[in-house]
């Protein structure tokens, strides 16, 4: 019965040791074989200041610009410095596709 219960926490051990290390992982992203901690969560609010950034010079587009733009911040709650382009400062708003497989973020 004693070694019954040692097992059992063994692998309750194992997997407590799993998880956190999978946890982890996830929370850091990798930058050249550095871990470097993800961009802070942006408010609703500072979505529309950034993409107001993003999308300053897109004249034709503006208003939809600004809609997807504020689209894909919920959902990454990152967007990238600059007016286009940076996508590496946040690789889920750069990778998020439309269903033509083209960018769904401006």
């Amino acid at each position: 019965m004693e070694m019954k219960r040692a097992i059992c926490v063994c692998l309750l051990l194992a997997l407590f040791l799993a998880l956190s290390l999978q946890t982890s992982a996830a929370t850091y992203a990798v930058d050249n074989g550095y871990r470097v901690a993800p961009p802070p969560k942006l408010t609703e609010k500072e979505c529309g200041k950034k993409c107001e950034v993003r999308c300053k010079n897109n004249d034709g587009y503006h208003k939809m610009c600004l809609k997807m733009c504020n689209v894909c911040c919920k959902s990454c709650s990152c967007v990238p410095s600059g007016q286009s382009g940076n996508g590496d400062e946040c690789p889920c708003y750069r990778d998020r596709k439309n269903h033509k497989g083209k960018s769904k973020c401006p």
